[in-house]
């Protein structure tokens, strides 16, 4: 078992869905937290909250992380308030739904400096101090949607892409120096995502909650496994056949499937 009474944990994506989740566990197994999100009202809510039923210190920064800068303002936010980091959770993320000329241009580059580049700066950022206390972690949220080609969702597929393989590669750097790296890859989740998305009805199958998707995380953690797939076995299956399908029938079949309609 992982003690997390005492430890720092920053939380992107905080104020509401699996980020919101993930405060609201950790806080109860004791951990103090940092939390970032740009929607400030929410996060106060949510700390205050918190403060009052355990015995937490939280921190809210509200701050956008869909910038050049966004990762380099938090790093030194929290240095500021000489907070030393045990644990990172890169959560914040959002999708765009549509074939790509239809899309926006603008929200297609801020969905990659924040699934991508924040993710990536952040990690970087942070990764010194959490090896350093040689019992860190740090959980990088990507998606079912990582493991095949996602059309209508062309963006949002490849950058989740980048965080699973980005997120192995670092485990596999770093399994040996007492801290742990995850990728976390739920199906669709019953949070705010497909209203932001734009396409509330894109995907019709069950939703998992966000509270288990939390839990199969750090569960995945207590075990040191690279990535985890929580939530119904077909979730794992799906992703695997791609692995002995050829990649233009995958696509295909993906195309089928995530056709508008």
């Amino acid at each position: 078992m992982i003690d997390y009474q005492g430890k720092w944990a920053l939380i992107t994506g905080a104020s509401s869905g699996i980020g919101e989740a993930f405060a609201r566990e950790l806080a109860k197994r004791g951990a103090h937290l940092v939390l970032v999100a740009r929607r400030k009202d929410k996060l106060h809510k949510l700390a205050t909250e918190l403060m009052g039923r355990y015995q937490i210190e939280v921190d809210v920064l509200p701050i956008d992380l869909a910038s050049i800068q966004g990762a380099y303002q938090v790093y030194i936010e929290v240095q500021k308030l000489s907070r030393s980091i045990d644990i990172l959770i890169n959560n914040a993320g959002f999708g765009v739904s549509g074939k790509l000329q239809e899309t926006s241009l603008e929200k297609n580059q801020d969905l990659i400096l924040l699934n991508v580049l924040s993710v990536s700066n952040l990690t970087q950022l942070f990764l010194p101090e959490i090896i350093k206390k040689k019992n860190g972690m740090i959980i990088n949220v990507a998606s079912t949607a990582a493991f095949q080609p996602t059309p209508y969702m062309s963006t949002y597929g490849a950058s989740k892409a980048f965080v699973l393989s980005f997120t192995e590669a670092l485990w596999a750097e770093y399994h040996q120096e007492g801290i742990h790296i995850l990728a976390l890859c739920p199906g669709p989740v019953d949070t705010e995502f497909f209203k932001v998305m734009g396409g509330d009805e894109a995907l019709l199958l069950k939703r998992d909650n966000p509270q288990s998707v939390v839990k199969a995380a750090l569960e995945g953690i207590s075990q040191d496994k690279s990535y985890v797939i929580p939530g119904p076995k077909r979730n794992y299956w799906l992703t695997h056949l791609s692995r002995f399908v050829p990649r233009k029938m995958v696509a295909k079949i993906s195309e089928r499937i995530l056709r508008p309609r």
